[in-house]
């Protein structure tokens, strides 16, 4: 395999040293909290600008309002909660104040999708990529580890308009070069393929690398792309990979309904009709239990892309 990992570490921990470089980097950048400073690796933010951190408390709505007020001021707030907090509980606040106005707040979730693991379904969010990318203006990312989510969340204090960027709980491998530019909407060519494409976001980037390694040894050829900006889609690296493979797997964290998948399918609907195969939850609840157990149970590993793969050949 052209991309390997000596240690593993979790993507909110990313964010922290991310957000505690923009510390030093951009004096307007400011940091909030819903009560979730550990969670949220947010420690070393505060260390080094106390005077630009706000606990909020158990009150994320008023955190979305007080974020939307400091950045008509000039400053460039960064949020955070876990992302069932940072959308579903908050959206009429995010539609209402951030994303109709087009202000400048990086709605920063972690412990997306089903990998909180043992904390369960009421805490677990399979639609918020889905209802992130409906609001118009607001740019949707979801980095595949650790080093990505660093750059990521430096890079977008830098980008002008609301970001909804999400991250998880639990440790995987580091994989992706800790000098890798992270650039808003263009995927990364991961590994050239010719039987088939394989398009991931988040911690389905690794188990989609993990299976293409595996089916190599079976005589297929897959094409495995990065996509970490869900909106706006990087609709062309996607469509030179379809012209040469003639098929498609999208593999994610997240409800089939609204996430990558659904926004690869409506662009080939659109420029390009191919064959597709989706690999997420299938419109259900999660439960608790570990992560890996999740990912089995929901057909979401690298498992299920090797099966989803050989599904799209036959």
């Amino acid at each position: 395999m052209k991309y390997t990992y000596t240690e593993k570490k979790d993507t909110r921990s990313g964010f922290g040293a991310g957000l505690a470089e923009l510390a030093d980097k951009n004096p307007n950048v400011v940091a909030l909290c819903a009560d979730l400073i550990g969670s949220l690796k947010m420690e070393k933010f505060i260390e080094k600008a106390p005077e630009r951190f706000f606990q909020i408390g158990i009150a994320e709505a008023n955190m979305m309002g007080i974020a939307a007020g400091l950045s008509i001021t000039g400053k460039i707030p960064f949020t955070g909660t876990f992302a069932n907090f940072s959308t579903s509980r908050v959206y009429d606040q995010i539609r209402q104040s951030i994303a109709y106005s087009d202000k400048n707040v990086k709605i920063c979730a972690s412990h997306a999708g089903l990998t909180l693991g043992e904390d369960g379904a009421t805490h677990q969010v399979l639609e918020d990529i889905g209802m992130m990318k409906m609001l118009p203006g607001m740019t949707v990312i979801n980095p595949c580890d650790y080093n990505q989510t660093k750059a990521a969340t430096i890079a977008i204090a830098d980008h002008k308009g609301p970001v909804y960027l999400r991250f998880g709980r639990p440790t995987v491998p580091v994989f992706i070069p800790e000098d890798m530019p992270f650039e808003i909407g263009k995927g990364i060519m991961l590994q050239e393929g010719t039987d088939v494409t394989i398009v991931a976001t988040g911690h389905l980037v690794w188990e989609s690398l993990v299976a293409a390694d595996e089916l190599e040894k079976e005589g297929i050829s897959c094409e495995v792309i990065n996509i970490h900006t869900i909106k706006p889609l990087d609709e062309e690296i996607i469509l030179k990979s379809v012209e040469k493979t003639g098929k498609i797997v999208t593999a994610e964290e997240h409800n089939y309904l609204g996430g990558l998948g659904e926004s690869v399918a409506g662009m080939l609907a659109r420029r390009r009709p191919t064959r597709q195969e989706f690999v997420a939850v299938n419109d259900t609840f999660g439960e608790s239990a570990t992560p890996a157990e999740l990912m089995k149970k929901y057909k979401i590993d690298a498992a299920a892309v090797k099966e989803a793969v050989k599904r799209i050949l036959a």
